[in-house]
């Protein structure tokens, strides 16, 4: 029998700090505008965002550390403010120490000690990452060019403490700030309707509804005994479901979309998000065939390649898309990935257009 866990409520602007720079600089994957994306990012000083880009690309993720944070308001001042306390030489490996596992941090924690890296520190950084992913049951795997940007950000550890600092604090003040202004409500109205639906479903149900269609296998939920739940405004729809700390699993994040369909990621933009990318999705007779066979029942990447005669990376971009625009339901099992048509998504559709119609 699934028990219910300790939920833990956390309405933190700073985590939207963090979260918007990712999808800034990966637009695509969040459905945003690349030319506007590019033009919040111009905002910077030249070298600010550069350094901001190479982060991104090494993948460092301040989420972890933000969570373990015992603060009565986890706003962006207060955090940066965190984040001076650290020690500079020393910031890259707190951030860290949070997520990376034993054997990833052996060897980047060389690096940064001898402020150089060697090819065979990257094999060996592949070769662990690979060994990571199959137990956690990941499909993506890290590029050479993620790889490099990591061991580049290591080889200079002692620097990075203040270029981040420095990075954060200027994007903070020419971009953020307003942003947190317009977000934070929205946020507290969305914990809001949150709690009210953590007080009605099971655990496995509250997750798929908060995160619009990322389902877990029951048995992957047994172990959690207390769950952070995070609602953010710039990650919506996507979710973040991840244990806080490296070889535990009691205690978890979940990281989930606080953005209404109504409203939109760009400011002032008149057409909703939800919309648009609905109707782009549909606009591809690939994506429509998927959706029409997912009608009929769950299926994986790989029967749907068979099914189109197409290549499984191909499969995944469209059913990215289709995620994206939360017409369909990704289950995770100890099976893999299986992925289902979210029916209520699509019958929502007509209304959704008419609503907007008649303003």
């Amino acid at each position: 029998m699934q028990t219910t866990p300790t939920y833990i409520w956390e309405i933190g602007t700073a985590y939207d700090l963090f979260t918007s720079l990712v999808v800034l600089h990966q637009p695509d994957r969040y459905g945003l505008r690349g030319n506007w994306a590019a033009g919040t990012r111009s905002r910077l000083p030249q070298k600010k965002r550069e350094f901001l880009a190479l982060v991104n690309r090494a993948r460092i993720r301040a989420i972890p550390w933000l969570a373990s944070l015992s603060l009565v308001r986890k706003d962006s001042v207060s955090v940066l403010q965190a984040l001076a306390q650290i020690p500079a030489a020393g910031r890259l490996r707190h951030l860290t120490d949070y997520y990376l596992a034993e054997g990833l941090k052996g060897i980047l924690h060389n690096v940064a000690t001898r402020g150089a890296w060697h090819e065979t520190d990257r094999d060996a950084l592949r070769e662990v990452y690979r060994q990571v992913q199959q137990q956690e049951m990941r499909q993506r795997k890290l590029t050479d060019e993620e790889l490099t940007a990591q061991l580049d950000l290591w080889a200079a550890a002692a620097e990075f403490g203040d270029a981040y600092l420095a990075a954060l604090e200027t994007y903070y003040e020419v971009f953020f700030r307003e942003e947190e202004v317009r977000i934070e409500p929205v946020l507290q109205q969305t914990a809001v309707a949150a709690q009210e639906l953590a007080a009605q479903l099971p655990l496995s149900a509250l997750l798929e509804e908060l995160s619009q269609g990322l389902a877990f296998d029951t048995a992957n939920l047994s172990q959690v005994r207390r769950l952070r739940l995070v609602p953010s405004f710039w990650s919506t729809p996507l979710a973040l479901f991840t244990p806080l700390g490296v070889g535990q699993t009691e205690e978890w994040l979940f990281l989930f979309g606080g953005r209404p369909a109504h409203i939109s990621l760009i400011p002032g933009e008149v057409v909703p998000d939800l919309l648009h990318g609905t109707l782009k999705a549909l606009a591809d007779p690939t994506r429509l065939r998927i959706l029409r066979y997912l009608t009929a029942e769950p299926l994986t990447p790989a029967e749907l390649a068979r099914r189109l005669r197409l290549r499984p990376p191909t499969v995944i971009h469209h059913l990215d898309a289709l995620r994206l625009a939360r017409l369909v339901q990704l289950r995770l099992g100890p099976d893999g990935r299986r992925y289902a048509i979210r029916r209520e998504a699509v019958r929502g559709l007509q209304q959704m257009l008419l609503d907007y119609l008649e303003g």
